[in-house]
């Protein structure tokens, strides 16, 4: 890379964040910004969106498959005014499911202002206030962009006068009160400052960025330098590179620098090249300087939260603020009688090394020690902030068994607390009372409903629920509903116990001959309950094949063949009739084994299965359990 461009006047300089509750059009929007920038041909972004309804910031595979972003990213687009004045605005997208909330949190510090992006129906949601709420502790003004404002039933006056609300309840600054409002259409590229003045593109958003985001304060580039690494990236010919916005002072390639870690140790390092954001790549530039974001090579071992400093200002600077995890689970080495059928790596010491290597780049991790050496108590923020490291793991060759997740309780006051989540639910007001008497049963409280006639009779309900009481939540409330319901949640606060919740309200089939299970055996079975396997697996004595219709659990005999004779039976023969299985991904696995129970993850697939795999184990485990109480 040859160095290139010049430093950018901060005056013509703009950091801005882009956050919202999922599904409400963020990366859909950054992609219309790049197209409308002028700085690509249709065709380059085209084939970096991976065809033509891709999305060009969803890169990763997982984030195209699900349709989520689950990484930040950030970019540079350039806008040239009327007045001829070209401004270079750093974008920085932010994830929109709650889970990985730790994302939002470690970048928002590199924004100098935020988009708060809100659906003109769905108006302001659970993560919607999460996102804001953390805006405002790092003092960042939002503008309100109401997106989807062509939707047929949009209310856009209403939400903006919800998002008024929220910012009250959140105890806003009376200057974050008069903020900004764009009505948009990120699909179709365009904006407006007043929906009755039509507009072809996003130029009123454009404008807005400019005008009410403020640029980085002057006359810091002369101050010793300071910058905070907040994001990490890597080369295979360079190896880590350090991502984050300079603070004051001014960086300089081959300079000589201080890396000041989290817990105040020093180390010197030499900085071998400079890179500034241009577009959706980086460019190797001789300095950057205050209030701009840069990536750092050479300075390797470094790691997110390390201060980049002038020799003469060793101090670190504050470390980011990350909120504690909510949930927990045992990652374990398979045990089961098919490991390494499949996969590579194996043993403890991989998956050790494995999780050591995520805790380097996902701040809202915690990983300790299991109850034995070949265990791992792995943290996180929710079902899908852990589910998506083990389908990482499970797509690079790792076998593993993962327990039953479990919510983590604290202690506040002496008192035993556990999470409290904000769940909201929208459906049709037919499927009112199921959705009433479902979260009845799990210690949810009521906290507001209202009725909202533009989506076709649907109602609108706000709960407060133990997080709990969410496992298994969705596959109960798609079925009391017929898949008509739409539900998000986001932690909000630590409460008191509120009590017992209910647990599987049936037992399972369990697998007591090891083998390939048949269509013959599983026909015969068909009024014993519902099937997770199809004929021609493979499965193994202990192993989950199916739910049981009635409590307690069932082993049963799936690799039975058909008796063969050599008398023709008078009559037609019989055909083996199976009914549809019930397909169980990664994260309704997780929500639906019990204490005994594990979800097997390998390349080749996903099973569950008890822990202790022979029936007379489990039995004599029963007893040892029912005499201990």
């Amino acid at each position: 890379m040859n160095a290139a461009r010049t430093p950018v006047s901060t005056t013509f300089l703009r950091n801005v964040a882009i956050i919202a509750h999922v599904d409400h059009g963020k990366t859909t929007l950054v992609d219309q910004l790049l197209y409308q920038s002028g700085q690509f041909r249709e065709e380059e972004l085209t084939k970096l969106a991976g065809g033509q309804h891709g999305l060009i910031f969803d890169s990763n595979d997982l984030e195209r498959e699900r349709g989520i972003t689950i990484f930040s990213k950030n970019c540079a687009v350039r806008y040239l005014t009327d007045e001829g004045d070209e401004f270079r605005i750093n974008l920085i997208d932010t994830p929109g499911h709650a889970d990985f909330g730790g994302e939002v949190e470690r970048v928002l510090g590199m924004a100098s202002g935020t988009l708060l992006l809100v659906d003109a129906y769905e108006g302001p949601m659970p993560q919607t206030r999460f996102v804001l709420q953390k805006s405002l502790q790092h003092g960042l003004k939002p503008i309100v962009v109401v997106n989807k404002v062509d939707r047929p039933d949009a209310r856009p006056d209403e939400v903006v006068s919800e998002v008024f609300d929220l910012l009250v309840d959140l105890d806003a600054p009376d200057e974050m009160l008069d903020f900004t409002t764009v009505y948009a259409s990120a699909k179709q590229g365009w904006a407006t400052r007043d929906l009755h003045i039509p507009s072809q593109t996003l130029k009123p958003l454009f404008e807005a960025v400019i005008n009410d985001v403020p640029p980085p304060e002057a006359g810091l580039a002369d101050s010793p330098l300071r910058m905070q690494v907040t994001t990490l990236d890597y080369s295979d010919y360079v190896g880590r590179i350090a991502i984050g916005r300079i603070r004051q002072g001014t960086v300089r390639r081959h300079q000589q620098i201080l890396v000041v870690n989290r817990q105040g140790e020093a180390s010197e390092r030499r900085i071998a090249q400079v890179l500034a954001f241009d577009g959706l790549g980086r460019k190797e530039v001789e300095q950057v300087e205050a209030g701009d974001l840069c990536a750092l090579v050479g300075l390797e071992p470094i790691e997110i939260g390390d201060t980049v400093s002038d020799p003469s200002c060793p101090e670190p600077l504050p470390s980011v603020a990350i909120d504690e995890p909510t949930l927990h689970m045992t990652f374990r080495v398979n045990n089961g009688p098919f490991s390494g059928r499949s996969g590579k790596f194996l043993t403890s010491r991989q998956i050790s090394d494995r999780l050591q290597k995520e805790l380097r780049s996902n701040v809202a991790l915690k990983v300790g020690p299991g109850p034995t050496q070949e265990q791992f108590r792995v943290s996180g923020r929710g079902m899908m902030h852990l589910g998506i490291l083990i389908e990482n793991m499970r797509r690079e060759g790792f076998e593993l068994c993962v327990g039953k997740p479990q919510v983590i309780y604290r202690e506040v006051n002496g008192e035993r607390c556990e999470p409290i989540e904000q769940l909201v639910v929208d459906c049709p007001e037919s499927c009112e009372s199921a959705v009433m008497a479902l979260l009845g049963d799990r210690r949810a409280q009521v906290v507001k409903i209202s009725r909202r006639t533009e989506g076709g009779g649907f109602v609108h309900m706000e709960f407060t629920i133990p997080a709990r009481s969410l496992m298994g939540l969705r596959s109960r409330m798609l079925n009391a509903t017929k898949g008509e319901a739409i539900m998000h949640h986001t932690l909000i606060d630590y409460e008191p116990v509120r009590g017992t919740v209910p647990k599987r309200p049936v037992g399972v089939l369990v697998a007591h001959e090891t083998g390939q299970a048949t269509a013959y055996s599983l026909d015969a079975l068909y009024d014993r309950g519902e099937f997770f396997i199809r004929p021609g697996e493979q499965v193994y004595e202990g192993q989950i094949v199916g739910e049981h219709c009635r409590d307690g659990d069932l082993k049963v005999n799936v690799v039975k063949g058909k008796k063969l004779t050599n008398i023709r039976a008078a009559g037609k023969d019989d055909n083996s009739q199976v009914r549809p299985v019930r397909e169980m991904s990664l994260e309704a696995c997780l929500e639906y084994i019990e204490d005994d129970e594990l979800v097997e993850v390998t390349p080749a697939g996903i099973r569950m299965r008890k822990i202790l795999l022979s029936e007379a184990d489990r039995r004599r485990e029963s007893r040892r359990s029912k005499s201990a109480d």
